[in-house]
């Protein structure tokens, strides 16, 4: 998905106010407070808020956390999440969920509808959050409920999974909005939360908003300790988040007391709807050298395929990527087309060729700019090997990519010299990565997505992408970089190799220190446990290699991996021959 940027554990944040709001943010590390919150100016969505939380015990920090905030095209995002207390990683799941959601709708594309964005949002999430469970546990340790309220114009849009909850108070009527899924009314047992399973099945809803409409959503902390007569009555008499919080916490008894989180929303004046209807841009079937794109006059296809498309405009020239035909007629293709250009588009750094999505387009394709240079794979087939020196700076430039993505949640997903384009001179080389069609979210994809012979050993086995296959992934296009050769040769896409530890380098291009031997085997090594544990180790490495010690890999040749242990055992070997054929001699 798109850039998520980390949030403290508990938060209330609202986007600039005028003047006259007033917005408290974080007091301390178990408890958050908004008193009032977020005004909006006139005509448009305004909204009172308030937000309170507290753990089940004071002397530890909960398992929930929050946000309510207004966005700045006018809607207002509001997010509960309870991190499961069977699950080890409870309270960084409900973070991530907070995080997630508030980030990646603001970002949404506007293709499309708000009921879609929150359902792609949350399958996303759900499988990260599951895969990096798996991954770091070996049990989905990483498990969350979640209730997200977005407030649009006149509309309130719904999702949850789990058992907290929305409600809405209007004219005195409470109704709750989600559904709780629970084995039963009285059982604690979730048969629905993020994170749990492979898939989720969460429940969405809309309905209308109204001037003087209460919204609460809440965890089970608060829900199950206050029945709807009570929440009725407490909201009727205005009474915020903090209060709810502090009444529930009163009356739980030791069997019901749980963190307890609430945040309050009164709707004091509707607006126009920020979310437009979705755009049904329309998909070329064919285009051909001359044709006029929204000003762009295409001059020739790249690849194979008639999709990507080198252009010019207003005398500059731009790359044009279309969306496959299969989106005519696939709406999986039309949404991961969709990712893509989401992702292109909001993941702005150096790293990356500039990508815009223009606001006027008349068909699904998006906008990169231009750089005339070869692929590195271009560049080794007309130059031979990178010099050690331009082969560090490679190294350091993809990593440093790497964990801006991984900052974001993200991995690049199909790391290749293919992707990557040579900028400059031999011995002052730059580098820009390229095609992030394959961009996904850290541990949300157990396919064999990529190119085979990049491929860390896991992935052929349904393992998730992670830091660790991508490091994999470098260490495989180092070792092209550096000679010329595949680590492990071609692999077909249809096969399941059985790789070997790779031969070092230097015995393809005796210009490669034996440092740089090293550190390249590392990242190629077959077992994830013995590969660098973070892109900023092997970073570390590649900029200090006077503290890199050599290493080899359990797999590769004893003569490789200790040859002075070989050198005993044949001087023994040689001992015990000859020692033998002296007593042969002498006893025959």
């Amino acid at each position: 998905m798109t850039a998520t940027l980390p949030i403290p554990s508990i938060a209330m944040e609202s986007k600039a106010a005028p003047p006259t709001a007033t917005v408290t943010i974080r007091v301390d590390s178990r408890e958050a407070r908004a008193e009032p919150a977020v005004v909006n100016p006139p005509a448009q969505l305004r909204i009172h808020a308030t937000s309170f939380t507290r753990p089940r015990t004071d002397d530890k920090p909960g398992d929930d956390a929050f946000v309510a905030r207004a966005l700045d095209d006018g809607t207002f995002v509001a997010v509960v999440a309870d991190g499961l207390g069977s699950a080890r990683q409870g309270r960084d799941a409900a973070e991530k969920v907070v995080a997630h959601y508030t980030a990646n709708f603001r970002n949404r594309p506007a293709a499309w509808s708000t009921a879609k964005t929150l359902e792609e949002i949350t399958r996303h999430l759900n499988r990260q959050l599951h895969q990096e469970g798996l991954a770091r546990h070996e049990s989905p340790e990483l498990a969350s409920t979640v209730v997200a309220a977005v407030l649009d114009g006149d509309r309130l849009h719904v999702l949850n999974a789990g058992d907290s909850r929305a409600y809405r108070l209007r004219a005195g009527k409470l109704e709750q909005l989600t559904h709780d899924h629970r084995e039963t009314a009285q059982s604690h047992v979730l048969m629905q939360a993020l994170g749990l399973a492979d898939t989720v099945a969460p429940h969405v809803a809309q309905t209308d908003l109204a001037v003087g409409d209460f919204i609460l959503l809440c965890s089970d902390g608060l829900s199950d300790v206050l029945d709807d007569a009570a929440l009725t009555e407490l909201l009727a008499e205005r009474t915020g988040a903090r209060g709810l919080v502090a009444i529930a916490r009163e009356r739980a008894t030791p069997e019901t007391l749980d963190d307890i989180t609430a945040v309050v929303l009164e709707v004091q004046e509707l607006g126009p709807a920020a979310s437009a209807a979705p755009v049904a841009l329309p998909i070329p079937a064919q285009l051909k050298v001359g044709d006029v794109v929204d000003g762009f006059t295409l001059r020739r296809s790249f690849r194979a395929s008639d999709r990507i498309w080198l252009a010019a405009k207003a005398g500059k020239s731009f790359v044009l990527k279309f969306a496959p035909l299969e989106a005519q007629t696939n709406d999986a293709f039309l949404t991961a087309f969709i990712r893509e250009t989401w992702n292109a588009t909001t993941l702005k750094a150096d790293y990356f060729p500039a990508a815009t999505a223009p606001e006027d387009a008349t068909a699904r394709y998006y906008v990169l700019d231009y750089f005339h240079a070869p692929t590195l794979k271009q560049w080794l087939a007309d130059n031979g090997p990178l010099p050690t020196a331009d082969a560090v700076t490679l190294g350091k430039f993809v990593l440093a990519a790497g964990q801006f993505l991984l900052r974001h949640d993200f991995v690049h997903g199909d790391l290749k010299p293919e992707n990557i384009l040579v900028l400059g001179e031999p011995g002052a080389l730059a580098f820009k990565l390229i095609d992030l069609g394959n961009v996904a979210e850290v541990f949300s994809v157990n396919s064999r997505a990529g190119t085979p012979s990049y491929l860390a050993p896991e992935r052929f086995h349904n393992a998730a992408v992670s830091e660790p296959t991508e490091i994999f992934a470098l260490g495989a296009t180092l070792y092209e970089a550096l000679t010329g050769k595949l680590p492990h040769g071609e692999i077909e896409p249809f096969q399941t190799p059985q790789l070997r530890a790779a031969r070092p380098p230097s015995t393809h291009n005796p210009h490669v220190p034996h440092w740089l031997d090293a550190i390249v085997l590392r990242a190629l090594a077959l077992r994830p446990d013995d590969r660098f544990a973070a892109y900023s180790e092997m970073r570390y490495q590649l900029e200090h290699p006077e503290q890199v010690k050599p290493f080899r890999s359990a797999g590769s040749p004893l003569l490789e991996r200790d040859p002075l242990l070989l050198l005993k055992l044949l001087l023994a070997a040689s001992l015990a021959v000859n020692l033998f054929l002296t007593w042969k001699l002498f006893h025959p």
